[in-house]
């Protein structure tokens, strides 16, 4: 199952003259010159370790730095598209970027403020159209693959590392009155923030750790068993139900595909690491427990979170039904949502820690992307939006006809996608778009659209040649 999940019929790399230089062991001087065209996408990850202040309202706010970076990223490949005068896209990959599109456009025409919904508009456009569709011009072979997601691993360190002093030293966000919530450089408006990365970079982990073959890059495997044990810490102590919920789908599935054999090891391990950090070390193993045991309880007592959560679901429900096709419009939700909403929704959250004073956080948002977007777009919306997303994973899982012809290659970068694919359709049932690491879902997006759509080719290829000169890219 894991051949066919990693070779897709991707098209050959084309024929080339001169020197080939061998991934593992490549000269620095080569390295750079592979790694120079990815900078401006390896600059709006890295911008996501800068911390950003929260907005006026509360809220986490966005158009930080990382967020301008992407704009960067964008321009940058449409300046060399240009340079080209080459077809960049497909007809398939430009239907299934380009799908949203539709959705969002009518939302913006049919709202009754569509002034107000225009920044809705840019943020969807940018976050699963504009980075995806750039980073599947940019994203050419395996080693660019992994060479990004690779960034977005250290990325997760990095910030994964900052939670973990904050829940030792007591300096994270407010949670049951302490100051231990691992939030990384997100701060408490964006408690999500760190969970998502380091989720993210977990993910990674594992599909290269599942996926790596001996033509993999030598140690590939064994970095990246440690980083993902490393981002386990973190992702605990982050205390996000959504994104426990959603990595164990994800890693469960990765773990299913690259074999029964290796899964049961792979569980049996997890299981004892988890074992010693939270029952030996006593790694905050009561709120972990409780933490734990309140996902199976939110129907029966559920807190004031998850009545205002099951409160703004049933009022975007019913906004939907209001208007079916086409929704209430972009940045619609709050607006409409008093008028739809129960008495049992309270006035907002309570934020504190993390270097910010106690504060009230506004439920702008359903915190579910599909109720989000069936409130806002409609059912066109769902359809277009949803459905390219399910394309993408669709392509990813499909297996190749003459997968011996090149056993195991790739397998890592499927499981990669797959993983990261499964991990936000999962996570999507509990959060929404919004807030500074936003823009990383869009690069997670442009990672699967690279693969699924783009072929990207075997890790021997030369850099020196831009891609779009040698024909449109995606299958």
């Amino acid at each position: 199952m894991s051949e066919a999940l990693g070779l897709r019929p991707h098209p050959a790399a084309p024929p080339y003259r001169g020197r080939t230089v061998p991934f593992p062991g490549v000269p620095p001087t080569a390295t750079s010159r592979r790694a120079a065209p990815l900078l401006p996408a390896v600059a709006v990850v890295a911008l996501l370790a800068v911390p950003s202040a929260p907005a006026g309202d509360g809220t986490a706010g966005s158009g930080g730095a990382a967020d301008a970076a992407s704009a960067l990223l964008v321009l940058y490949c449409l300046v060399r598209v240009l340079r080209a005068r080459a077809r960049p896209l497909t007809r398939t990959a430009a239907l299934v970027l380009g799908l949203p599109v539709l959705g969002v456009s009518v939302a913006v025409l049919t709202s009754d403020d569509a002034v107000a919904a225009l920044p809705g508009m840019a943020r969807h456009l940018q976050i699963f159209v504009l980075v995806p569709a750039a980073l599947l011009l940019l994203v050419r072979d395996r080693w660019d693959f992994r060479f990004l997601g690779g960034s977005v691993v250290a990325l997760a360190l990095v910030q994964g590392a900052i939670g973990v002093v904050q829940y030792l030293t007591g300096t994270g966000a407010s949670y049951r009155g302490e100051d231990i919530r691992a939030v990384g450089t997100f701060g408490p408006t964006d408690v999500m923030g760190m969970a998502t990365v380091v989720a993210y970079g977990l993910v990674i982990a594992v599909g290269f750790a599942l996926g790596a073959t001996d033509r993999s890059p030598r140690g590939q495997r064994a970095a990246a068993l440690v980083c993902a044990g490393l981002l386990t810490v973190p992702l605990v102590l982050s205390f996000s139900r959504g994104a426990w919920i959603a990595t164990a789908v994800a890693v469960g599935l990765q773990l299913l595909l690259s074999g029964p054999r290796r899964a049961a090891v792979a569980v049996l391990t997890a299981g004892a690491v988890g074992v010693v950090l939270v029952g030996g070390l006593g790694l905050g193993s009561q709120l972990v427990t409780d933490r734990l045991g309140s996902i199976a309880e939110v129907t029966d007592a559920p807190d004031q979170s998850v009545t205002d959560r099951y409160t703004m679901w049933a009022a975007a429900t019913d906004m939907w039904r209001t208007r079916p096709v086409t929704g209430v419009g972009l940045k619609g939700f709050p607006a409409h949502r008093d008028s739809h909403a129960s008495l049992a929704l309270s006035s907002g959250s309570d934020t504190a820690g993390a270097g910010l004073g106690f504060q009230r956080q506004p439920l702008l948002s359903p915190h579910n992307m599909y109720l989000l977007v069936l409130s806002e777009q409609g059912l066109l919306g769902v359809l277009t939006l949803v459905g390219g997303w399910a394309a993408l994973l669709l392509r990813t899982l499909r297996g190749p006809r003459g997968a011996r012809a090149a056993r195991g290659a790739g397998t890592d970068c499927g499981l990669v996608v797959t993983g990261l694919l499964v991990w936000q359709l999962v996570d999507f049932g509990y959060a929404d778009i919004g807030g500074p690491s936003t823009v990383l879902t869009a690069v997670m997006l442009g990672l699967a659209a690279a693969w699924a759509l783009g072929g990207v080719q075997a890790d021997v290829r030369p850099r020196a040649a831009d891609p779009a000169r040698n024909g449109t890219v995606g299958t």
